[in-house]
């Protein structure tokens, strides 16, 4: 059985030659992520064509995902050598561009006095400052060091998200959008910061229909809050560990990452787990031991797939990661307890119920009749992505016309996508996925196969079920 888990990985300075993105490819990269907080328009543009190019040469379906910046805060700079805050010290936050101190923190936000109130914890970096305002006084901002570190650069500047006065998307969003997310033709693009469904919604329409599907990243507790209605807006979600940490007790994480996996799988909608899965393989060539155990429990957790973001943008040999994490997912899978999400989320999937029933029929015979495939004729993924919320203990292929939705598929968990030209005949369009199936190696004659399709070239369709056995002449 292929690995159903699927790898993200994020492209940066150690993987941008075609040499590296290839062995990404080869090591087992499905999406590849561009992070649009860094590089040049340009860049940006001609990677999303040298990965597809690199992909179609090896006969691989790979996607790509841009990931918009989002109301990033800063500091302004702290200089190479950096400033130390002392625990207890007293340090003023103002708005500006006039460097910082240790006694001044200036941020490039423009509403820091106006939004923050006494009590709020502001943080520096991914934790590496963190500071309790007790006054704020015209356009100044006291604030006490609740634990002193080092600052460097320009760290970012974290505050809690539902005082945050700025949009999502941005403006530099929405430019990145139109410069680079639709010109390059994206798969997926991601949006930072969400707190609700309505952001979404003005993400969706400024991509407009046909489109690159839009990524939610939970990284707020408003998020958290507002959960449900905003998985129900997405076409997939990221649980950004990262930024959700600085804002929540570190404790929380865990079990908001599995409430936010149950969501999604409820919902249809794939999901990654993001932020320092194996952090330490940026400079070692093996990860710790709870690293891997926690990729393994993402896994069981039922994560559609986990993704690699310093590890392989920076790191000394990024194909090792993906091959590490890789190994890793394939050994999860083989003790994870997969039927129990047709027995615990299948009743409450939040889909619709011919689609849920059709689904759930096709898993029982995939148990019943023993099927060595289950075999999704889609226009649009849906029934793919639909199919695969009960985690089947089968090869599940996804066969669509569209080479973007193809791409689009390959991100949802255990889905293995492939193509399939247009037909007006349903039984000419299901011998078709079958034959194509079998000369591709994944079933064999004589084995049985499930097929879910609809009428030909519509989406949302999907009515019918067949049970077929492969090398029978159907028409």
């Amino acid at each position: 059985m292929p690995r159903r888990t699927k790898i993200v990985a994020t492209l940066g300075p150690a993987s941008g030659s075609d040499e590296v993105i290839g062995s990404l490819i080869d090591a087992g990269m499905a999406v590849a992520r561009l992070n649009l907080s860094h590089g040049s328009i340009e860049t940006h543009i001609e990677i999303a064509r040298r990965i597809r190019k690199l992909a179609d040469e090896r006969g691989k379906v790979v996607a790509v995902l841009a990931d918009l910046p989002g109301p990033k805060i800063r500091t302004t700079t702290m200089g190479n050598e950096g400033i130390h805050y002392i625990d207890n010290s007293v340090v003023e936050l103002c708005s500006g561009d006039s460097p910082s101190t240790s006694t001044t923190i200036s941020t490039d936000y423009p509403n820091c006095a106006a939004d923050l109130e006494v009590g709020d914890l502001v943080t520096l970096g991914d934790g590496g400052l963190d500071l309790l305002v007790i006054a704020v006084e015209g356009s100044t901002v006291k604030a006490r060091v609740m634990n002193g570190g080092t600052m460097r650069g320009r760290p970012g500047l974290h505050m809690p998200s539902e005082r945050i006065s700025l949009p999502v998307p941005t403006d530099e969003d929405r430019e990145l959008i139109q410069s680079v997310v639709l010109p390059a033709e994206v798969d997926f693009v991601a949006v930072s910061f969400v707190r609700n469904a309505e952001e979404m919604k003005v993400v969706r329409d400024l991509v407009g229909i046909g489109g690159p599907r839009i990524v939610a990243k939970i990284e707020t507790p408003t998020a958290i809050d507002n959960l449900d209605e905003i998985v129900a807006e997405s076409d997939a979600v990221m649980v950004a560990r990262g930024d959700l940490g600085t804002e929540c007790p570190f404790e929380d994480v865990p079990v908001y990452q599995k409430r936010i996996i149950q969501t999604c799988i409820a919902h249809a909608v794939p999901v990654i787990t993001a932020t320092q899965m194996l952090e330490s393989m940026i400079t070692a060539s093996t990860p710790t031991r709870a690293e891997a155990s926690d990729v393994a429990n993402a896994v069981c957790d039922g994560t559609d797939a986990v993704m690699l973001s310093a590890e392989t943008a920076v790191g000394h040999d990024p194909a090792l990661v993906v091959r590490t994490m890789a190994r890793i997912a394939e050994r999860a899978e083989i003790v994870a307890d997969f039927e129990r999400f047709a027995r615990t989320i299948g009743p409450d999937r939040r889909i619709a119920s011919i689609t849920a029933a059709l689904t759930h029929g096709a898993w029982q015979a995939a148990v019943d009749a023993r099927v060595s495939a289950i075999i999704c004729c889609t226009r649009s993924g849906s029934t793919a992505r639909s199919m695969a919320t009960l985690r089947p203990d089968t090869k599940l292929l996804a066969l669509a016309h569209d080479e973007r939705t193809m791409r689009q598929e390959v991100l949802t968990w255990g889905v293995i996508p492939m193509p399939l030209p247009v037909s007006d005949n349903s039984d000419e369009m299901v011998a078709d996925a079958v034959r194509r199936v079998e000369a591709a190696g994944h079933v064999r004659e004589g084995e049985v196969v499930a097929v879910l399709t609809g009428a030909p070239g519509i989406s949302g369709s999907t009515h019918v079920l067949r049970l077929l056995r492969v090398g029978q002449d159907w028409i």
